[in-house]
C-alpha cells in the first residue's frame, strides 16, 4: 500500500511517500480501515521531530486519526472515524475497536475528523479543564485553527460571556469574528496582555485556551483575572515556559495542562461528548471549517503550510492522491 514513512526524525523533508508498505493486519480487538481521509494535526509536526509528549520509534507512519470504511468483521462496509495513535498517513490503518465511531449520515470525512479530535479537545478544554463558569470571559488563541474554530463557537453555548480570539492575519481574524468571537486580536502586537484586556472592556480575562507557548503563554498569564485559568494544550512555538508558585498564589491563577489521551479511557470522556458535538453539527449550531485537502504526495507541503501558519480549519490527506 501507499503510505508516508519517516525513517529519521527531523523537518518536513523526512516525510517520504513509499509505494510498497505492508498492509497492516488487525489483531484481536482491532478493525482494519480503508482510509479515505487522514487528519493532519499540529502534533504531527512534533511527532515528526520526536518532540511530542509521546515518543516514537522508527520507521514511523505518522497520523493519529482517520476516516474511512471498515473492511471485515461485524462493521464491514461502515463509514467510521477512528483514533489510531500512529499509522494514519496511509491507504489502510488499524484501530482499536473502542476507538472507532460511526460517521453520521450526511457528515463529510473532514467534518467527522474535526469533531473526533479537535472537537473532543475543545469540549474537554471547557468542561474538564477550565470548568468554564456562566458569564466568564474566554480567550481562544489560534482561533482560526482546527481546535480554535470549534472552541470559538462552543464558548457561548457552554456559558461564556465575552469571547476574544487571536489570529495572525486579518483574514483569520475575520473568520473568528464570523464564527462568533466578540473581538479578534493580532497575537504579534507588542503588548498582547494589554490588547486582551482592552478587547475585554479593560477587564482581565477569566479563561485562556492556549496552544502556542513562549511569549504568548506569558502574555496570556499576565492578562488573567484573579481566579482565572490558563489551559495549555499545545506548544506550537517550541518554546517552553516557567511558572512560579508564588506568582500563581499572589494572583490566584490556575495553569492547567491538557492532553486528550488522558480522557479517552475515562467514563463519559468520548462517546457522550461526541454525541453532543455531532448533534450540534446536525442542528447547524456548530460549523466545521474544512481547510485544504492534500494528497499523500503533498504531505511535505502540508506540514510546511501548517507550521508557517498559512492554513485555517481542519486539514486532511487524501490517500488516493
Amino acid at each position: 500500500m501507499r503510505a508516508v514513512q519517516i525513517t529519521e526524525f527531523g523537518g518536513p523533508d523526512t516525510l517520504r511517500l513509499a509505494e510498497d508498505v505492508a498492509k497492516p493486519e488487525p489483531a484481536e480487538g482491532q478493525v482494519l480501515i480503508r482510509v479515505t481521509r487522514a487528519g493532519i494535526n499540529f502534533a504531527d509536526t512534533l511527532a515528526r521531530e520526536n518532540a511530542y509528549l509521546a515518543k516514537y520509534e522508527l520507521p514511523l507512519i505518522p497520523g493519529s486519526e482517520v476516516a474511512g470504511v471498515v473492511e471485515g468483521g461485524e462493521r464491514d462496509g461502515r463509514r467510521v472515524a477512528a483514533l489510531v495513535g500512529t499509522g494514519g498517513y496511509a491507504e489502510y490503518a488499524v484501530a482499536a475497536a473502542d476507538q472507532v465511531v460511526p460517521i453520521p449520515d450526511g457528515v463529510s470525512d473532514g467534518t467527522a475528523l474535526a469533531i473526533l479530535l479537535q472537537g473532543l479537545t475543545a469540549w474537554h478544554l471547557y468542561r474538564t479543564s477550565a470548568k468554564l463558569g456562566e458569564g466568564e470571559s474566554v480567550v481562544v488563541i489560534a482561533a482560526a485553527g482546527g481546535v480554535g474554530t470549534l472552541a470559538v463557537q462552543l464558548a457561548k453555548p457552554f456559558g461564556a460571556g465575552r469571547v476574544i480570539a487571536t489570529a495572525s492575519t486579518p483574514e483569520k481574524r475575520e473568520l473568528a469574528l464570523s464564527l462568533g468571537a466578540d473581538a479578534a486580536v493580532d497575537p504579534e502586537v507588542d503588548d498582547l496582555a494589554g490588547a486582551l484586556r482592552e478587547a475585554n472592556g479593560g477587564a482581565r480575562v477569566d479563561v485562556v485556551l492556549e496552544m502556542t507557548g513562549g511569549r504568548v503563554f506569558d502574555e496570556c498569564l499576565k492578562a488573567l483575572a484573579p481566579l482565572g485559568r490558563l489551559v495549555t494544550y499545545g506548544l506550537a512555538s517550541r518554546e517552553g515556559n516557567q511558572v512560579y508558585n508564588g506568582s500563581l498564589m499572589k494572583r490566584s491563577h490556575g495553569v492547567i495542562g491538557f492532553w486528550l489521551m488522558h480522557v479517552l479511557g475515562r467514563p463519559g470522556g468520548v462517546r457522550e461528548p461526541l454525541t453532543e458535538l455531532f448533534g450540534r453539527v446536525a442542528d447547524g449550531s456548530l460549523r466545521v471549517v474544512e481547510g485544504e485537502t492534500y494528497g499523500l504526495s503533498e504531505v511535505r507541503r502540508a506540514h510546511e503550510d501548517l507550521q508557517a501558519r498559512r492554513t485555517s480549519g481542519k486539514l486532511t490527506l487524501d490517500p488516493a492522491r
